[in-house]
């Protein structure tokens, strides 16, 4: 394994060395950081007024300085925002926020944003689908850590590249020095995977893996083994997110199921939560994230039901941002919301570890 660069290799203008400030990641309060996909924009909104206190993309299919193409997922790090711009697919007739319908929007990079929209690095080229050095295809997720996660690793990003069928973990200077999946091979085997949704980092040195198509949840070593699967009892279809909650429990989006759903370590079912038995639900949402807050309640990204909705442990909706089956752009509107975080409140054990 290659050792990793300092964060000095990204030559940011120093503009990531506030990034390994933990004070930071908290400063903007309890506001939500939602990847508004079909939009193409990453949206930061007060909770109380619903109002966009922030955002980047300016709602173009190309993927430019000023645009990100169906995001799939942002998370604040400090003063910056890395931006997973995952790009919408070929469709006829051609999906929202895409005005190709033979060959879609690519976009196919994960960017560190400034607070003023500019873009301070990024992996992969805009539009370049591949797998090459510097190339992504499709990549869904993304997730940044700083200072010393392991023996292994210092400052990097990890991306779900999913049209590559792997999850990597690149070096700022942009190096790729571990992957778990064989490039471009769809599998169930030892290091394959089919369609993986998302990635995160355990306290104990492992890779918890939402391995989509294949209807699982893998825990893996930085050695490439299995050492634990989750599928809620064999009833997972279609694992879109996955972490790791206090005390060992494993929350997973189970997004063909539309539901959120919380495992032991033994794979029994705790907890769930159903999103399409509201009156007037899409019967088919297909939820994209379900992330446990501080306060013991869920963040749900409900994406077909155009809404981002915070729920209680009774299942009760405290919160909800957008409506209910309802796409839009304007106020408290959202189409297709495939990420949602409060900003400073994640309490799986997916680092930055000083948070919990």
């Amino acid at each position: 394994m290659k050792a990793v660069q300092s964060l000095n290799a990204l030559a940011l203008c120093g503009a990531l060395i506030a990034i390994a400030a933990p004070a930071a990641l908290a400063g903007d309060g309890a506001n939500i950081l939602i990847s508004d996909q079909y939009n193409n924009r990453v949206i930061e909104v007060d909770p109380q007024t619903h109002k966009i206190v922030w955002h980047f993309g300016n709602g173009s299919d190309k993927p430019g300085p000023n645009s990100v193409v169906g995001v799939n997922d942002a998370e604040r790090i400090g003063p910056l925002t890395l931006i997973s711009g995952t790009g919408i697919p070929p469709s006829n007739p051609p999906l929202p926020g895409c005005s190709d319908s033979v060959n879609g929007c690519p976009d196919n990079r994960v960017m560190f944003v400034d607070p003023a929209g500019h873009i301070v690095w990024q992996y992969g080229m805009a539009g370049v689908t591949g797998s090459g050095p510097d190339q992504l295809n499709t990549p869904v997720q993304s997730l940044a850590i700083v200072g010393s996660f392991n023996h292994h690793f210092g400052q990097f990003v990890v991306i779900t590249d999913q049209g590559n069928q792997r999850v990597i973990v690149v070096n700022t200077a942009k190096q790729i020095v571990w992957q778990y999946g064989t490039t471009g091979v769809v599998g169930n085997g030892q290091n394959q995977l089919s369609n993986p949704n998302s990635a995160e980092l355990l306290e104990n040195g492992n890779v918890l893996i939402a391995d989509e198509n294949n209807n699982r949840v893998i825990e893996v070593t930085l050695g490439l083994q299995i050492v634990q699967t989750f599928t809620a009892g064999g009833t997972v279809s279609g694992a879109a997110f996955a972490s790791r909650l206090r005390g060992g429990n494993t929350l997973i989006t189970d997004s063909n199921n539309n539901r959120i759903v919380e495992v032991d370590s033994a794979d029994n079912v705790v907890w769930q939560y159903v999103t399409n038995l509201q009156p007037g639900s899409n019967p088919a949402p297909l939820p994209t994230r379900g992330i446990r807050l501080q306060n013991g309640n869920t963040l749900i990204s409900d994406q077909y039901n155009e809404r981002v909705i915070e729920v209680d442990m009774q299942g009760h909706i405290v919160f909800r941002q957008g409506a209910l089956n309802v796409q839009g752009k304007g106020f408290n509107r959202l189409n297709g919301p495939y990420d949602a975080k409060v900003i400073g409140d994640f309490t799986g054990l997916t680092p930055p570890f000083y948070l919990h």
